[in-house]
């Protein structure tokens, strides 16, 4: 999971920071948005306080949020969510399991690059994000 993880973030120009999301709400796999600090702009934000854990708990509660107004408007399951502001951008995509891929990305990035190599990580993660893993990466991130 974290070599898909490493991927998306080396492969994808714009992104500064990913963290997949259990369905509960806890961080089970982040990138270290340290790492693209010498790839990003000087005059692009650092990420939601610089934290994984940050960027985790947005992504929770903005798909949550997303869920919760679907359903009052019969619309189905949500696939995707875009939050563009003046100094970057947040995608929120679904994986099969309920989990949350939440990146954080420049102003400038291509949106359409950024969903796109999005979705091919969740068809690549989602099969292999399984509960023995999660609970793995749960206690590798408890323990970091």
């Amino acid at each position: 999971m974290h070599w898909l993880l490493t991927n998306l973030v080396d492969e994808v120009p714009g992104i500064l920071s990913v963290a997949v999301v259990s369905s509960d709400g806890l961080l089970l796999l982040s990138s270290d948005p340290a790492r693209n600090a010498e790839r990003r702009p000087a005059t692009s934000p650092t990420g939601p306080r610089g934290s994984s854990a940050d960027l985790a708990t947005i992504v929770s509660g903005l798909g949550s949020l997303t869920v919760g107004a679907a359903r009052l408007m019969d619309g189905g399951k949500v696939r995707q969510t875009v939050v563009a502001m003046a100094e970057g951008s947040l995608f929120v995509m679904a994986i099969s399991d309920g989990s949350l891929l939440g990146v954080h990305a420049t102003p400038d990035c291509d949106m359409t690059v950024v969903a796109y190599h999005m979705a091919l990580f969740v068809g690549r993660a989602g099969h292999v994000l399984t509960p023995e893993l999660r609970s793995e990466l749960r206690q590798s991130m408890e323990s970091a």
